[in-house]
């Protein structure tokens, strides 16, 4: 097959028509607004759903309702508009309703600017809404990574019946890099006895099916609760995703992820000639996190130096997962600033 020259946000956008996309629902924010104007035209060329919402809240919600039909329905937006979508999220973990939201992040706190950053790590792993819930979470590194991954959420939702994202920044949905679009196989998921789908055919009958994030009375939400915590462990055991790059023998793990891991593999080859032996653990799904891959490398490293776009939010994860003393060192980028390979580079030689 052909690549295509294609900007992230589009890829994404495209990638999500070919994983069986049915409804998109969303309201316009830099830097992801390529995704919505790329499906105001493609989506009723193909005669699916496309609304512009009135709101982050109503699009959100529009997805509740689509996916508990057994729609395939996403919404995509970036950073404080994700904020606002934080309740219905978690009643969509609560009510186990599958769905997909693309967040493409910019710089914060607050409104902040339309520049890149990272800084939405713990809003999408940690979760804004109330609740003990997990959001899936799988950050692509590469616009063709993104297009795979694209595929892996709807695939991970509604194995799961629980909400999944895809988180990217603004350099990955801005930049442009050639993709092949390619058809993704998964495992079928079980049968969907739970989409309310209204009456069965004909004389067909079976017992009434509810959605819901409200549980009075009783027990249910402590049996609820259990239920969940086992589900987020079979997903922690089976859907763990990382890149381990030139670990072998390393003493300085480097650990980032996103677009900022694609910077720290070209600092690592820079050291590497320089005959410093540095490596790098990219966390691929934030959620559930590679724990026990990051612990395994620290008995081997002399130190890690963590690198984000951020005040060091995934270094919280990343200390919590070793369980050996080890030196810890943190290389942070805020409000929009981007981190370079020579920042890199000259932080290691600082550290040794």
């Amino acid at each position: 097959m052909t690549k295509t020259l294609i900007k992230g946000n589009l890829a994404i956008a495209k990638a999500a028509i070919d994983a069986g996309l049915q409804c998109y629902f969303a309201y316009p924010i830099t830097p992801q607004n390529e995704i919505g104007e790329f499906m105001s035209g493609e989506m009723p060329r193909l005669n699916k759903t496309y609304i512009n919402a009135e709101s982050e809240l109503a699009a959100i919600n529009m997805v509740i309702g689509a996916c508990a039909a057994g729609i395939k329905a996403m919404t995509s937006s970036s950073s404080c508009a994700i904020a606002l979508m934080q309740e219905a999220i978690s009643a969509m973990a609560t009510a186990e309703i599958p769905g997909v939201i693309i967040s493409v992040m910019r710089s914060g706190p607050g409104l902040g600017n339309i520049t890149p950053s990272q800084g939405d790590y713990f809003q999408a792993t940690k979760g804004g809404g109330n609740g003990d819930y997990h959001t899936i979470v799988l950050a692509p590194s590469t616009i063709e990574e993104a297009v795979q991954y694209t595929h892996k959420v709807f695939h991970l939702a509604w194995k799961y019946k629980n909400p999944a994202m895809l988180l990217a920044d603004g350099i990955l949905g801005q930049m442009m890099e050639p993709v092949e679009f390619k058809h993704y196989e998964f495992e079928k998921t079980s049968s969907a006895d739970w989409e309310l789908t209204g009456v069965g055919k004909g004389d067909a009958k079976r017992p009434p099916r509810k959605l819901v994030s409200l549980h009075m009375g009783g027990d249910d939400l402590i049996v609820l609760n259990g239920k969940l915590q086992n589900k987020y462990k079979e997903i922690q055991d089976n859907e763990t995703l990382c890149e381990e790059f030139m670990m072998d023998e390393a003493e300085i793990m480097i650990t980032a992820f996103g677009t900022v891991a694609r910077i720290a593999k070209s600092a690592i080859l820079e050291l590497r000639e320089k005959g410093i032996k540095a490596g790098l653990v990219r966390p691929i799904t934030l959620w559930p996190f590679p724990d026990k891959i990051i612990n395994k490398y620290s008995k081997q490293v002399k130190t890690i130096l963590d690198v984000e776009m951020n005040e060091g939010q995934m270094a919280l994860d990343v200390k919590a997962a070793i369980d050996t003393p080890v030196k810890f060192e943190i290389l942070s980028k805020l409000g929009g600033e981007f981190v370079k390979t020579g920042d890199i580079v000259n932080k290691v030689m600082e550290i040794i």
